[in-house]
């Protein structure tokens, strides 16, 4: 089964979805989804991506191999941060006019992190403003798209994920895998399909809201920590797939490891959940170690079967199988009985 979150960041489906927000959180971090966006759109042939990093440094997202391509711009703002920079940059005119000068063809703009974004502006409406800009600078060019990293809880997450800043969105939420494993123990809903996707969304999704319940089962005194590669992502997409079908809203679990996407089943933390123990339960059998024999042999077994049962007739009437007519009734009525026609009421003074 094709990966949803593969196919709906791959290059061709920017234009069906020109809207991608990558969603971290304290227990488990999206910046290998990230990194594996960026590696796809720098490397199909036209186009140019924009990177503009805010938290973290452009290294962790980009490959040496990427580093002298014409294809990606970087831009390191790392170190600007307002009020402790003298001439620092003005970040919303600077980060429009980029936009604006960048070369013709497909775009992709890349925003880690949004949450940045807010902290240097200071305002949740002139935030909202920005982005808002720049989804529309990014919709004017074909086959362009915005890709934008949060972390939750985020006061800007209902904002930008609602269909008024746009109708269409690829929303990809990293999840711990300590979470699915808690799920399957405590609440006994494994992840579909060894549970139905109803029965599993229905107990998944208020619990992952809750982002104390993950941070609990992380960093908690029985916890594993957030080391390691592989982890799950949550994956929303709204709107239309790559060949431009309606879908509505489909929603999926996927694993990730190694920097892509990959099965469930193949998470190491999810292994012993997919291993099905078939047990061959085999009885006893309560004729064995006995003085006498219990069982028939070939011929026993068909004289038997040859031998008339009296009750049964085999479908047929009583009178085909020769045996007496069915029982009746027979009354003799008494002398005090009234079985005259007249009115059994004529005695009634009415």
């Amino acid at each position: 089964m094709p990966s949803l979150l593969a196919s709906s960041l791959a290059p061709a489906a920017a234009r069906t979805q020109p809207f991608v927000l990558l969603q971290s959180s304290t227990a488990q971090s999206c910046l290998a989804v990230l990194r594996y966006a960026i590696r796809e759109t720098t490397s199909r042939a036209g186009g140019c991506t924009l990177l503009f990093s805010l938290l973290y440094p452009p290294s962790i997202f980009v490959e040496e191999s990427q580093l002298g391509s014409d294809r990606l711009q970087i831009l390191d703002w790392t170190s600007n941060v307002p009020g402790y920079v003298e001439n620092g940059l003005e970040v919303q005119s600077e980060m429009l006019r980029k936009v604006q000068d960048a070369p013709q063809g497909p775009l992709t703009v890349v925003v880690d992190s949004v949450d940045t974004l807010l902290s240097d502006i200071g305002s949740l409406a002139k935030t909202e403003q920005l982005l808002s800009s720049l989804f529309s600078l990014v919709k004017s060019r074909r086959d362009s798209r915005l890709v934008l990293h949060i972390h939750a809880p985020s006061p800007l997450a209902p904002i930008i994920t609602s269909t008024r800043f746009s109708s269409s969105l690829t929303h990809a939420i990293a999840r711990p895998t300590a979470l699915v494993s808690h799920l399957a123990t405590a609440y006994l809903t494994p992840p579909p399909p060894l549970s139905p996707p109803e029965k599993f969304w229905r107990v998944f999704t208020p619990i992952a809201e809750r982002h104390y319940e993950s941070e609990k089962l992380v960093f908690g005194a029985e916890g594993e920590g957030s080391g390691g590669g592989a982890f799950l992502v949550e994956v929303l997409v709204r709107g239309a797939d790559a060949g431009g079908r309606r879908r509505g809203v489909e929603k999926g679990l996927e694993g990730w490891s190694a920097d892509a996407p990959c099965e469930l089943s193949s998470l190491a933390a999810l292994k012993p959940l997919f291993v099905r123990r078939v047990v061959e339960e085999v009885a006893p059998d309560p004729t064995q170690n006995l003085s006498f024999n219990l069982n028939l042999t070939d011929e026993q077994q068909r004289s038997r079967a040859q031998v008339p049962l009296p009750y049964a007739h085999e479908g047929n009437p009583p009178e085909k199988a020769n045996m007496p007519p069915p029982a009746a009734i027979l009354y003799d009525p008494d002398s005090a009985d009234d079985l005259d026609d007249d009115d059994p009421d004529e005695d009634l003074d009415i």
